[in-house]
């Protein structure tokens, strides 16, 4: 469902994901993704202390192959909609 974005990564080495999560769920996978480009993730996590917002991060870098590291959450940290900015350090 991803391949587009895993392609872009590869092409220009940093991306920007509209995601909005949906945390407390029973896994952590992938929805689907609205016709406005927005990803809809369900977060294995409580939104408690940034629990979902790690989990989100730890998701996205087995989904994109990088570094936690390389996922930082540039808006959105107490929210569902959320800004995510993915590099390729490699």
């Amino acid at each position: 469902m991803l391949e587009y974005h895993k392609n872009k990564l590869e092409e220009e080495k940093e991306i920007r994901l509209t995601i909005k999560v949906n945390p407390g769920s029973a896994k952590s996978q992938i929805k689907n993704i609205m016709t406005n480009g927005v990803i809809k993730i369900d977060i294995a996590a409580a939104p408690e202390k940034g629990k979902a917002n790690k989990e989100l991060i730890k998701f996205l870098s087995k989904e994109f192959g990088v570094n936690k590291n390389d996922i930082e959450i540039k808006s959105g940290e107490t929210e569902k909609l959320k800004v995510v900015k993915i590099i390729l350090s490699y």
